[in-house]
């Protein structure tokens, strides 16, 4: 191809690139070298984050005082605060959760972030791109099960039975022993005898894959959103909006039953997805 071949097609490329739109423009780059960019820059963030964190882990480690040292406090008055003061500072009557839920809620948020990606992973190893093989009897049957007339009769009656208890657990775990997680435990066994009586494509109807990606993230991020907010008013000694109501009381205790609502949702869902996953290898 000589030269005077190579400038109108120049002039025809540069022409038909000024024609596109920005969509078009965006697009063509992202094909082109935008996903290997970006693929570039997470990995690299990823990288330099575990590498700081990890830093930050020992520098705290090293910060620690040495063990067996005679000049070390020899008790801690955390645990009398947590007794003598948890209703005064919190509102709740139950002292497990006053601690969980308020002093350390941030040791919960991990925990709660712990499940959602136990979640994550087990749907990242049980993924497959085909059809699950519907000749296969026992995936057919959990997928499905046969018209058992006693197994749907005595789920109906005890669903319901068991959802009022957990909600019932959740929303007093602040007063008496219960919480964000037995609660959830309890309210995500009732959705697996659902699923064991109706099957998992009824169970689908209200808990599906795109519920999941919604309701889960959107408690992880009230949750941090609420104790940050907590956190950031007492250690600068700003009143809070949030009455702690009258001990005792159902609606008291601050933030400590929405919080146990939020960790009860995620118990649940995690408890019934991890369910389906390990019984028909899909969840959507």
């Amino acid at each position: 191809m000589s030269d005077n071949d190579v400038k109108p097609a120049a002039e025809t490329a540069r022409a038909r690139y000024h024609n596109k739109t920005l969509q078009e423009r965006w697009l063509e780059w992202k094909a082109d070298s935008g996903e290997q960019a970006f693929r570039y820059l997470y990995n690299t963030l990823s990288v330099i984050f575990c590498l700081g964190l990890t830093g930050v882990l020992f520098f705290t480690a090293i910060s620690l005082p040495p063990f067996g040292d005679p000049e070390n406090p020899t008790n801690n008055e955390v645990t009398r605060k947590y007794i003598e003061e948890g209703i005064q500072d919190t509102g709740a009557v139950n002292v497990v959760a006053s601690m969980i839920l308020d002093y350390r809620a941030f040791d919960t948020f991990g925990e709660s972030c712990v499940l959602f990606v136990a979640v994550c992973a087990v749907l990242i190893l049980l993924h497959h791109d085909g059809p699950l093989d519907t000749f296969d009897t026992l995936l057919y049957e959990m997928r499905e099960p046969r018209q058992n007339v006693i197994l749907k009769t005595t789920s109906f009656l005890l669903v319901a039975m068991i959802m009022v208890f957990g909600c019932y657990v959740i929303l007093n775990g602040h007063l008496s022993p219960g919480g964000g997680f037995s609660g959830g435990a309890i309210l995500g066994a009732s959705l697996v005898i659902y699923a064991s009586a109706y099957g998992t494509a009824r169970a689908r109807l209200f808990l599906n894959f795109k519920i999941y990606c919604r309701v889960v993230p959107a408690c992880l991020l009230f949750y941090a959103f609420a104790k940050g907010y907590s956190f950031y008013t007492g250690a600068n000694h700003i009143p809070s909006i949030i009455p702690l109501g009258i001990p005792g009381s159902l609606f008291s205790g601050g933030l400590i039953m929405p919080l146990n609502v939020t960790v009860g949702i995620i118990v649940a869902f995690t408890l019934y997805v991890i369910y389906v996953l390990f019984s028909t290898g899909e969840f959507k």
